[in-house]
C-alpha cells in the first residue's frame, strides 16, 4: 500500500463530509445521505485506484451508487488494485437532526483484507489496546467488565461502556448497570464509537452491543490501525440472510465468533472526516467568503501511524468533490 495514498483518501472523506454537512439539521436522513454518497463518488473518480467497493451502499440493485462490487477509481495501467470498505455518512440520523459523532468514513487495503460482510446485524465486543485478549462476545458483559478492569487496574465503577441507545439493548445496559459500571449512551454511529475506545480522552473503555455487520467491519479496519481489539458475531433473522452471508463468506462458519483479523487484516489505510463534531473529530464548518474548514484522521495498520488533518477549503476556487 502507497502511503501517499493516505492524503488521496482524505480528499474522498472531506468531499462527502463537506457535501453531507450542507444538509445537517434539515431533518432529512436520505438527503444527507445522498449528498455525501454523490460526493464521495465523484471524488473517487480523481483517484489513480483500481479498486472494489466490498463494504458500500447495499446491493446493486438496492443502492445506484457505490454498492457492494462497483469499480471506483481510474484503474489506468499500473494503478494499485485495492478492496474498499465505506461510508458515505456514518449516522445518517446525526447529520440530519444537528447532532454529534457523524462521519464520512473509508478503508482500502489489498485484495482479501476485509470480511464480506453482508448487511445484517452483528454482535460487538471492542476496547482499546489494553483489551487485547482479554475482551470477548462469548464472555457476558459482567465478565468483559471484570477483566478489562483487572487489567487497566481500575474498579469496574471507573469504567464507562458506550452502547446504541435501542430496545435491543435493554438487558445489556441492564447487566452494565448491576456491574457497577458507568454507561455513555448514543444515538447512531457505532464505527464512531468503537474508535473512541482508543482515545483516552473520550473517557470510553468497551463499546457492547449490535449494530451493523458492515459498520463492524470499518470499525475493526479502524481499531487494527490503533492497536485495539474487537470481536464479532452476525446475527440472523432468517434462512435467507443465512443464505445471502454463505453466497458472501463461501466455504466459512457464517455463525462463528469473528475476531479483529476476520473482520479487517493486513496493510489498510483507514481515513475518516467528522461532518458534525464529536468526540474526536470537529465537524464541518462553513465561513464567509466561501471557505470551509475540515478535521480528518488517517490512519496505518501497517506502521500504526496516527495523522489529524485540519484544512482550509476555498470552495469558489474548486469543486471539492472532484479535488
Amino acid at each position: 500500500m502507497d502511503r501517499n495514498l493516505a492524503l488521496e483518501f482524505i480528499r474522498v472523506t472531506e468531499a462527502a463530509a463537506i457535501a453531507a454537512a450542507r444538509t445537517m439539521g434539515r431533518g432529512d436522513a436520505d438527503l444527507s445521505d445522498d449528498a455525501a454518497v454523490t460526493a464521495m463518488r465523484t471524488a473517487f473518480s480523481g483517484l489513480d485506484i483500481d479498486g472494489t467497493v466490498v463494504i458500500g451502499e447495499g446491493e446493486r440493485d438496492e443502492a445506484p451508487m457505490l454498492y457492494i462490487g462497483e469499480r471506483v477509481g481510474r484503474a489506468s495501467s499500473g494503478a494499485p488494485a485495492l478492496d474498499i470498505a465505506l461510508d458515505p455518512l456514518e449516522g445518517t440520523s446525526l447529520c440530519a437532526y444537528g447532532r454529534a459523532g457523524g462521519l464520512a468514513v473509508l478503508a482500502a487495503g489489498p485484495s482479501g483484507c476485509f470480511l464480506h460482510a453482508p448487511d445484517v446485524y452483528m454482535e460487538k465486543v471492542a476496547s482499546g489496546p489494553l483489551g487485547r485478549g482479554v475482551i470477548s462476545v462469548r464472555k457476558s458483559p459482567t465478565q468483559n467488565l471484570i477483566e478489562l478492569a483487572a487489567k487497566k487496574g481500575v474498579p469496574v465503577e471507573d469504567l464507562t461502556v458506550i452502547i446504541l441507545d435501542r430496545t435491543r439493548h435493554e438487558d445489556i445496559i441492564r447487566e452494565v448497570r448491576a456491574a457497577g459500571a458507568r454507561i455513555r449512551l448514543i444515538q447512531d454511529g457505532d464505527v464512531h464509537a468503537a474508535i473512541a475506545t482508543c482515545h483516552q480522552e473520550t473517557g470510553i473503555d468497551l463499546l457492547l452491543g449490535t449494530g451493523g455487520a458492515p459498520e463492524g467491519v470499518l470499525a475493526a479496519a479502524a481499531l487494527q490501525c490503533l492497536g485495539g481489539e474487537m470481536e464479532g458475531r452476525l446475527l440472523f433473522k432468517n434462512d435467507q440472510q443465512i443464505e445471502r452471508a454463505q453466497t458472501m463468506m463461501p466455504g466459512q462458519d457464517v455463525h462463528r465468533v469473528l475476531s479483529i483479523n476476520d473482520l479487517a487484516y493486513g496493510d489498510i489505510l483507514f481515513a475518516a472526516t467528522g461532518v458534525t463534531s464529536g468526540d474526536m473529530l470537529k465537524g464541518v464548518r462553513f465561513e464567509s467568503g466561501g471557505v470551509c474548514e475540515t478535521h480528518s484522521i488517517v490512519m496505518r495498520a501497517k506502521t500504526g501511524t496516527v495523522r489529524f488533518v485540519e484544512a482550509r477549503h476555498n470552495l469558489g476556487r474548486k469543486d471539492p468533490s472532484i479535488r
